[in-house]
């Protein structure tokens, strides 16, 4: 697993050479709606083992979370179950909405 800064995730979203990632968000309904990267997909934590085998394990996934410890252990658990390039993002949405989106609301 890789980890990747706010920043980062912003460059590489703006970026239309490069295959854009699957944005795989791993907190609650509720969290979701208070605030969100655009385009990120809602698989809660818990229902993530059950959902898994949906996702692409070739593509580039960034997990998602409020501060990068959900997302940092759904991340370990895709690698354990042959996802090649999962990346987890550093500080989550509460470092993407001070680094990158100070419009976003916080909680």
């Amino acid at each position: 697993m890789q980890q990747i800064s706010p920043d980062g995730l912003q460059q590489w979203l703006g970026d239309q050479t490069r295959v854009q990632p699957f944005l795989l968000d791993v907190r609650e309904p509720w969290e979701y709606e208070t605030c969100h990267i655009e385009g990120s997909r809602l698989i809660p934590m818990n229902q993530v083992p059950d959902k898994f085998e949906g996702l692409d394990k070739m593509a580039d996934i960034v997990v998602i979370c409020h501060h990068g410890v959900r997302s940092y252990r759904v991340a370990q658990f895709l690698e354990h179950y042959g996802f090649a390039k999962v990346y987890n993002l550093q500080s989550g949405v509460d470092g993407w909405a001070k680094e990158v989106d100070p419009a976003m609301r916080l909680y």
